[in-house]
């Protein structure tokens, strides 16, 4: 019996029977439609969070950052996932963090206590040093080669904002990155005035440069159907577009 108990405790705390358990967990929060906002359930189709949020490792008890989060859809399903003994921290930026979108998150930060908003100007994110697990950018970091005097977003410089977001991280840390494909080779500044894309391959040698290492990709959202001509906005392919699946760690 003692045997038994000890083969056992040992399956509970292997590495097969933890990534079950977090599975499991991802796919009920997903599921659990009673306590996410409408709206955001129906992006579940396109963005497939369960499966994208394993491959990106998300489990109990970790620190969590989702930046432009404030919509609450990740935070919604990641907030039962983390836990207790987790916490997620929102970045808005102060240009796209209104009423419209701040009382309602103040409503659930309220009923999730592991739930937290912060704001700073979107050229100059200010966030904690080196207190998250992972952080999640989704369908975002290409807005860095955004400028919209309309907006108030000034030109930016994307090595800066991934210098802030480094210091952000704990050594061994995850970066998610999911965003719309743009041709090779494409100028990103041009690609993302015109249509919000990004060539993949900048999205890589940014991460590099600023001290991270790619440490996977996946293929999980991508649509060989796009042709990468139209803007994300285009009602043709919204909510379908091909997009990069990035996961960066920093060295420990």
């Amino acid at each position: 019996m003692r045997l038994l108990l000890i083969a056992t405790a040992a399956l509970a705390l292997s590495p097969i029977a933890t990534l079950a358990s977090a599975q499991s967990t991802l796919a009920a929060a997903v599921a659990d439609t009673a306590n996410r906002t409408p709206d955001n359930v129906k992006l579940d189709e396109s963005r497939k969070p369960a499966a994208l949020l394993q491959f990106f490792g998300v489990k109990s008890g970790i620190q969590a950052l989702d930046m432009f989060g404030a919509n609450r859809y990740w935070a919604e399903i990641m907030s039962p996932v983390v836990g207790p003994k987790g916490h997620i921290t929102v970045w808005q930026p102060t240009q796209f963090l209104t009423d419209k979108n701040r009382v309602p998150f103040e409503d659930f930060a309220g009923r999730a206590k592991n739930v937290s908003l912060i704001s700073s100007p979107f050229e100059a994110p200010d966030l904690p040093k080196a207190k998250f697990d992972f952080a999640l950018i989704n369908m975002d970091y290409h807005d860095t080669y955004w400028e919209s005097a309309e907006r108030k977003i000034p030109r930016q410089d994307p090595n800066a904002w991934l210098k802030r977001l480094y210091a952000a991280m704990k050594p061994g840390g995850v970066v998610g990155v999911v965003d719309h494909v743009a041709n090779a080779k494409s100028d990103p500044r041009e690609s993302v005035e015109k249509m919000h894309r990004i060539d993949p391959e900048i999205i890589k040698a940014d991460f590099k440069r600023a001290g991270f290492v790619l440490a996977g990709s996946s293929d999980l959202l991508r649509n060989a159907a796009d042709d990468h001509s139209k803007g994300v906005f285009d009602a043709s392919i919204r909510g379908k577009t091909d997009r990069a699946v990035f996961k960066f760690k920093k060295p420990r």
